[in-house]
């Protein structure tokens, strides 16, 4: 394992962080490449990731990106749902270029395309589903960082950080914690300072649920106003509590009935 100065080692606050985040869980499939940055493999198969190999990558890949100078020539590309919003999100605070959603063929390659840009480095989410961008870079001799699990191909990947980069959670605190090593290594954050800005904000958030939780509220209310209506207009339709009380009522005359048509003794 490579030495770091003392106040770039791995926190316990971190370690707590990526576990809880399940940073360490990988697949059950390994590739070979990936044999190295393995600790155990579990009773039930699954391969567990050494946090100390993650760190490690992790400060080297923060301080390839904080060598460029102009931060517009590194791309970030996440078709992966779970980590557009991460990328987004170190893409404002990092100033980099960001595409999240699908990545159109010819983007390093072709000229004629409106969106064809010419980057110093290359940065994705997973080398597997982001593969079109990785085949491109290797065409322009782009070097390539690679959020890699144990299953991910590392062809065409020059420096791989090993997690899980198929958790929503993992995923985001990946690119929490290289956007604040950037921000350190370049000075413009403080190593004995928090970073203020929370790991929840690069955490996927599924937009069907928020509308769910929007339309929630709206229920009572619309039971609220139609009461009104049917107090002011017709007449209220009878409910069960109504005939409940109608019932004692109808059994006492039932039973003075017969009292009353009895004829007198002679």
């Amino acid at each position: 394992m490579a030495e770091f100065p003392a106040c770039m080692n791995i926190t316990p606050e971190d370690v707590k962080m990526m576990l809880a985040c399940q940073t360490h869980i990988g697949a059950v499939n390994m590739d070979p490449c990936m044999a190295p940055y393995v600790f155990k493999t579990r009773a039930d198969g699954v391969n567990i990731i050494n946090l100390q190999a993650t760190w490690e990558k992790l400060l080297l890949a923060a301080r390839i990106i904080a060598g460029i100078e102009n931060p517009k020539d590194i791309v970030v590309v996440s078709q992966r749902p779970y980590g557009q919003r991460a990328i987004l999100k170190l893409a404002r605070y990092l100033g980099v270029q960001a595409i999240a959603g699908r990545f159109t063929p010819g983007t390093f390659t072709n000229q004629i395309q409106k969106r064809f840009c010419e980057p110093r480095l290359l940065i994705v989410t997973d080398p597997r589903m982001d593969h079109q961008a990785v085949s491109e870079a290797s065409f322009c001799n782009l070097p390539v960082i690679a959020l890699c699990g144990t299953d991910s191909p590392l062809q065409n990947v020059d420096v791989a950080i090993p997690c899980n980069n198929k958790g929503r959670t993992s995923i985001g605190l990946m690119y929490w914690l290289l956007t604040r090593e950037v921000l350190r290594i370049k000075g413009e954050l403080k190593r004995e300072e928090p970073w203020d800005v929370m790991v929840d904000l690069f955490f996927y958030r599924d937009p069907d649920q928020k509308e769910k939780k929007e339309d929630a509220p709206a229920e009572p209310e619309a039971e609220a106003e139609a009461a009104p209506e049917a107090e002011g207009g017709a007449p209220a339709p009878a409910t069960l509590g109504d005939f409940a009380a109608a019932e004692p009522a109808a059994e006492s005359t039932w039973e003075q009935a017969p009292a009353a048509e009895a004829p007198a003794a002679n």
